[in-house]
């Protein structure tokens, strides 16, 4: 106790002499630390990260514009990742998480990190159907036309379809969706937006539901019945009631009318896609005169592997994220493809105006309008 005593003494005795008051050394220790803190890193900007919620209005493959409260923003981007699990579907809600600051809705000084799922709304995206009568068929879309007269083409890639009668111009159709209408059209008002829904199955009976092949009758003495044949050919092209395919192995093109025809597509009618024709009578390998087409059959998305899968989405990159690019399809159809997995041998380094061939399997797609790349090449 005296040792502590003296050692107090002593100190007092020092600060005495240099002529300095204890108050005088506390605060001298307070305004070197404080110097110290705030030269760790001068000139240095804090970014702020943050995150909006609202309901997503468009997407354009690099931009969505998003209405939150009475205001839309439209942010870029091109450098976010895409974690939507519906995709980017018009009347989702979804958070914009970015960093910097919003001045207003002035979004130019931040920058997009993600776009997510918003966890905070537990509501669920619209799900209809809807009906109308057949205007034009591609592999990436729809066209139909309402009782009412209002005309819509929807984005069908990897779309379920089943035609029990058939299908041409004029036979109408259900379609199963979820997701809002985009805008009517300024130049026409009878023109709706389908562009950013996704489309569960196209079918010309509700609710959908295909029935197991018919066994082949027992023979009957005296009448005769001509066996079934399979085709297994490639999808090339379709234009509303004929669908353009190649018997497997070869180069021949058949044109297949299916106006009058059942035909399940359960993985959509993209190109490079299998389809098994059913047929009876001889078929000698180049025309498909003296047959008579019964069915067409596509593959079952679920039932390939992905080696096997042969499902393919050519187009223009027009748009890109972090983690997606956007096509726009020969039939007009922006589509866009999650490239995270993909194997890439493409040429053109996914840049703006490259053309790529995408190799996707519909099964992985189900729920979403985003599809995931498993392969891209040059086309």
């Amino acid at each position: 106790m005296k040792k502590i005593l003296v050692v107090c003494i002593g100190s007092l005795f020092l600060i005495t002499l240099s002529g300095c008051s204890l108050g005088d050394v506390v605060d001298r220790f307070s305004d070197s630390e404080d110097t110290q803190i705030q030269d760790i890193n001068p000139g240095s900007t804090r970014v702020y990260m943050d995150e909006i919620r609202g309901t997503l209005q468009y997407f354009t493959g690099n931009q969505l514009t998003l209405l939150s409260g009475s205001d839309n923003y439209v942010f870029d981007i091109s450098q976010a990742t895409l974690e939507c699990s519906d995709g980017m579907l018009c009347g989702d809600a979804v958070s914009v998480i970015y960093e910097g600051q919003l001045d207003s809705t002035d979004t130019g000084a931040v920058r997009v990190l993600k776009v997510v799922d918003d966890y905070h709304d537990t509501s669920e995206v619209k799900e209809g159907t809807t009906r109308g009568q057949v205007q034009n068929l591609t592999a990436n879309s729809i066209t139909i036309k309402s009782k009412g007269g209002k005309t819509v083409t929807f984005p069908i890639t990897g779309t379920e379809q089943y035609y029990q009668g058939g299908i041409k111009a004029g036979n109408w159709v259900y379609l199963h969706y979820k997701g809002d209408f985009g805008p009517a059209s300024a130049d026409d008002p009878n023109v709706l937006d389908g562009s950013q829904m996704k489309i569960y199955s196209v079918s010309d009976i509700d609710p959908l539901n295909v029935p197991a092949p018919t066994p082949t009758p027992a023979p009957q003495e005296g009448v005769e019945i001509k066996p079934e044949n399979k085709l297994r050919a490639v999808i090339q092209n379709i234009q509303t009631n004929i669908l353009q395919v190649s018997p497997e192995n070869t180069t021949n093109i058949l044109n297949l009318d299916m106006s009058a025809i059942p035909c399940y597509f359960s993985g959509g009618i993209e190109s490079g896609a299998h389809v098994n024709v059913i047929y009876t009578g001889d078929f000698n390998g180049t025309t498909l005169d003296g047959l008579t087409i019964l069915g067409i059959t596509g593959d079952i998305p679920e039932n390939l592997s992905e080696r096997n899968t042969g499902f393919t989405i050519s187009g223009e990159i027009t748009a890109s994220t972090a983690n997606t690019i956007t096509l726009l399809t020969s039939d007009g159809v922006r589509i866009t493809c999650n490239t995270e997995s993909a194997s890439n041998e493409s040429t053109g380094g996914l840049l703006t105006g490259s053309s790529v061939k995408v190799t996707f399997n519909p099964a992985d797609s189900r729920q979403t309008n985003i599809y995931t790349a498993l392969k891209i090449e040059d086309p």
